[in-house]
C-alpha cells in the first residue's frame, strides 16, 4: 500500500481527508502536532476518532516546548503584533506543525502527505513550502482543495461512509494553542459584524480587580507571581489567570498570502500581556536607536513567518539580532488584570536606563549647565538653519 502521513486535527476537513484516502487504496498514518490547548483527554478522543476513519496508526507528537523556542520566544523579544493586532497565534502554530509533521514522514519512510487545506487560505501555502522544502520527493496530497469541496459536502460524504460525528453541530471554529484561540465564524466572513461573547471559549469569571507581577530575564518571561518556572509554562499559568478576565479578544483583519483581505477572531490574553509587558520593560532598559531599529526589524520577521517564510536564512540573521538585543531586558512588570482589559502599572530593573542621578525629565538636570545645553541646542539645530535659508519654505 501506498504509505501516507496526514497531518490531523480531528476536524471536518481533516477527517475527510482521512476517510477518503484511505478509501482510495493509502496507507493512513495520522499524526497530530499538540503546540497546546490539548488536554490529555481531548488526545484520547482525537486518537479514537482517527482509527474510526481509517488510519493504520496515530501519533501525537508534543511540540510545545519547541514552538515556544523556535518562534514564540522571537515574537516577545520583537513584540510582534501583525497590523498593530494580531499576535500570530495560528499562523505561528502552522509552521512547527508543518516541521513536525514533515520530519515524521520521513523517519517512517512516508512517499505521500496530506493536509486538510482548502485552496482559499494561508494554511496550503505554509505547509506546502514547509513540505515541498525539506522533503521535494515526498507528494503533497489535498482532497479539499483539489476537490474545491464545500463542507457540506464533506458532510455528506463522511455521513454517507457511516461517519456521523454532530458536525453541524459547531457553529464557530476554534484553535486553540499556546500562543492564543482563533474563533471563525459566519460574522469574520463580513466586515461589519463583530462576534457574539458566546463565540469566545473564555468567558468572564472574575470581575474584581487583581494585581499580578511578571518577571522577566533576558526578554523571556520566566516567573509569575513570584513562581519560577520554564516560560511556556508561564505563559500557560498567565492565560488561566487572565483568561478569567475574558481578556485578550479582538478580530484581526489582514493581508492573506493569497492577496485577499480577511478577518478572525482571537484571544490570546497570556500573549497580548506578555507582549506589551516585556515591551514595557524594554522602553525602560533600551536605548532609543535599539528600540527604533527592533521595531522595524521585528515588523520584517512577523510579516514573513505569517507568509510561510520561515526556512529562509534571513529570519536566523533577524532573531540572532533580537536576541542580542535582550541582554538587558531583566526585570519585574507591574500588571493590573480588569474585565476586559489589563494595564501596565510599571516596572523594576536594575538596568532602568530613567536613572534619575542623571536628571528627572522636565524637572532638574544633573548632567549639563544651562549653557551647554544652549549649545548643543543650537549645534544640532544647523541643518534646519542652514537649509531655511538657503530654500525658505515658510
Amino acid at each position: 500500500m501506498k504509505k501516507l502521513v496526514i497531518a490531523y486535527s480531528g476536524g471536518l476537513d481533516t477527517s475527510y481527508c482521512a476517510v477518503s484516502l484511505s478509501k482510495a487504496g493509502y496507507d493512513i498514518h495520522a499524526v497530530s502536532v499538540n503546540t497546546g490547548g490539548f488536554t490529555q483527554e481531548e488526545i484520547k478522543t482525537i486518537e479514537s476518532n482517527a482509527y474510526k476513519m481509517g488510519v493504520s496508526t496515530y501519533k501525537n507528537i508534543d511540540a510545545i516546548a519547541s514552538y515556544y523556542d523556535k518562534v514564540i520566544k522571537y515574537l516577545i523579544f520583537g513584540n510582534v503584533l501583525k497590523n498593530n493586532t494580531y499576535p500570530l497565534s495560528v499562523s505561528a502554530e502552522r509552521i512547527i506543525q508543518a516541521i513536525e509533521i514533515i520530519q515524521y514522514a520521513k523517519s517512517i519512510n512516508a512517499k505521500y502527505i496530506a493536509h486538510g487545506s482548502t485552496g482559499a487560505g494561508n494554511d496550503q501555502v505554509r505547509f506546502d513550502m514547509i513540505f515541498q522544502t525539506l522533503a521535494p520527493n515526498i507528494k503533497i496530497i489535498t482532497p479539499i482543495r483539489d476537490g474545491k469541496l464545500t463542507r457540506q459536502e464533506e458532510i455528506d460524504y463522511l455521513i454517507e461512509n457511516g461517519i456521523d460525528m454532530f458536525w453541524n453541530k459547531a457553529k464557530y471554529s476554534i484553535n486553540k494553542g499556546l500562543w492564543g484561540t482563533s474563533v471563525g465564524g459566519e460574522e469574520t466572513l463580513t466586515s461589519e459584524l463583530p462576534l457574539p461573547d458566546t463565540a469566545y471559549p473564555s468567558q468572564i469569571k472574575k470581575e474584581r480587580e487583581q494585581k499580578i507581577v511578571l518577571n522577566f530575564n533576558k526578554g523571556e518571561l520566566i516567573a509569575v507571581n513570584g513562581k519560577i518556572d520554564k516560560p511556556q509554562h508561564c505563559i500557560e499559568e498567565l492565560n488561566k489567570i487572565a483568561s478569567k478576565y475574558a481578556i485578550g479578544r479582538d478580530i484581526h483583519v489582514g493581508d492573506t498570502i493569497i492577496g485577499i483581505k480577511g478577518r478572525v477572531g482571537f484571544e490570546a490574553a497570556a500573549a497580548l500581556i506578555t507582549i506589551k509587558a516585556h515591551h514595557l520593560l524594554e522602553k525602560h532598559t533600551l536605548t532609543k536607536w535599539q528600540l527604533q531599529h527592533k521595531e522595524y526589524l521585528s515588523s520584517f520577521y512577523g510579516m514573513h513567518l505569517h507568509e510561510g517564510q520561515y526556512l529562509d536564512p534571513v529570519l536566523r540573521d533577524i532573531e540572532a539580532y533580537l536576541q542580542s538585543s535582550q541582554s538587558k531586558v531583566t526585570g519585574s512588570v507591574f500588571v493590573t488584570l480588569k474585565p476586559y482589559y489589563f494595564c501596565l502599572d510599571g516596572i523594576s530593573s536594575q538596568y532602568d536606563l530613567m536613572n534619575a542621578k542623571f536628571g528627572s525629565y522636565g524637572e532638574e538636570n544633573k548632567g549639563w549647565t544651562a549653557e551647554e545645553a544652549k549649545g548643543f541646542i543650537k549645534i544640532i539645530g544647523n541643518q534646519n538653519k542652514i537649509y531655511q535659508q538657503v530654500n525658505p519654505t515658510l
